[in-house]
């Protein structure tokens, strides 16, 4: 977004340094004419820069001037990482400190860029929680993000269990939190909304070097996702059905497609979660979809088939 562009650039000029076009492209990762026409706004904006060619030239602000962001908390600067994400703020506690942070950094904002980021803000809504789901309890989300930033192991009921732990970092998935933590020599993941009583200790968390908590994540959800494939079948589908499978059981699922037959159809080896999942999955297919085996699955999708048909002569 331009807006987000045009406040980095005034407040990598505000840290008091001169800094080429091409220096300013490189950090903001846009073309160095993209850049001139970014400062061209600026001034326009009302932001004092000055140019200077040549060598040791370059762009700067005026000598003196800084930009209105000011008076912000340790809590409220912390709070923008979850502007646009009200959910996520109010289970950590940071409502309040969100509003106000907002506040601050749109009067901050010479008038185009405020008015600009209003636009973005009214028309842009990330809604986190799933469907047809009901909030869990995320009492205890605020004292684990403490300890989180802190760096300190904390002791909790975990399903009735006192663990202690090494908390890593927190993860929300469609306004489910867990905690990520180490205990004793492995990296577990902790459902928030089990977790009962917690308590911060004073001993500090061994995070092993190089730990990234996106990446963990993700390694960790394709695992689980994998651990889940245990039922083997092989089908026949049409082009329609092979196209559309994925959209039923999943790219982890998925396996490599060979070319279709003389008659159009292509044979799948699948591993899938269960013969229950399975015949769910496959009869989203319609009838472009025929089981070679198990037969158990066969007869069972062939049973379903006809009496549904049935159901709607």
């Amino acid at each position: 977004m331009r807006s987000a562009r045009l406040l980095r650039i005034m407040l990598l000029l505000q840290s008091g340094r001169t800094a080429t076009a091409q220096s300013l492209a490189e950090q903001v990762e846009v073309s160095v004419r993209t850049i001139y026409r970014d400062i061209g706004a600026l001034g326009a904006a009302g932001v004092p820069l000055w140019t200077e060619t040549g060598p040791g030239g370059g762009i700067r602000l005026l000598d003196g001037w800084n930009s209105a962001l000011t008076g912000m908390t340790g809590t409220e600067t912390s709070a923008l990482m979850f502007l646009g994400l009200p959910s996520v703020a109010a289970d950590l506690g940071l409502s309040d400190a969100t509003a106000a942070a907002e506040s601050k950094l749109l009067g901050a904002l010479p008038a185009p860029l405020r008015s600009s980021a209003r636009l973005w803000r009214d028309r842009l809504h990330v809604d986190v929680p799933g469907w047809f789901t009901v909030p869990a309890s995320n009492d205890v989300v605020p004292v684990l993000a403490r300890a989180v930033l802190a760096g300190h192991d904390i002791e909790m009921t975990y399903r009735g269990e006192r663990r202690v732990v090494g908390p890593l970092g927190l993860v929300v998935k469609a306004s489910v939190w867990y905690l990520v933590a180490r205990l004793g020599t492995k990296i577990l993941s902790f459902r928030v909304d089990r977790v009962g009583e917690v308590t911060e200790l004073a001993s500090a968390v061994f995070r092993p070097e190089g730990f990234d908590l996106a990446q963990w994540w993700t390694a960790s959800m394709a695992e689980f996702d994998r651990s889940l494939l245990k039922y083997r079948c092989r089908v026949r589908l049409s082009d329609r059905a092979c196209r559309a499978l994925p959209r039923f059981i999943g790219t982890t699922a998925m396996p490599a497609v060979a070319p279709p037959d003389r008659d159009g159809w292509t044979t799948l080896d699948l591993v899938l979660e269960s013969e229950e999942v399975a015949l769910g999955q496959l009869l989203s297919l319609g009838g472009g979809v025929r089981v070679q085996v198990p037969a158990s699955l066969r007869r069972s999708l062939h049973d379903l088939a006809s009496e549904i048909a049935l159901d709607n002569r």
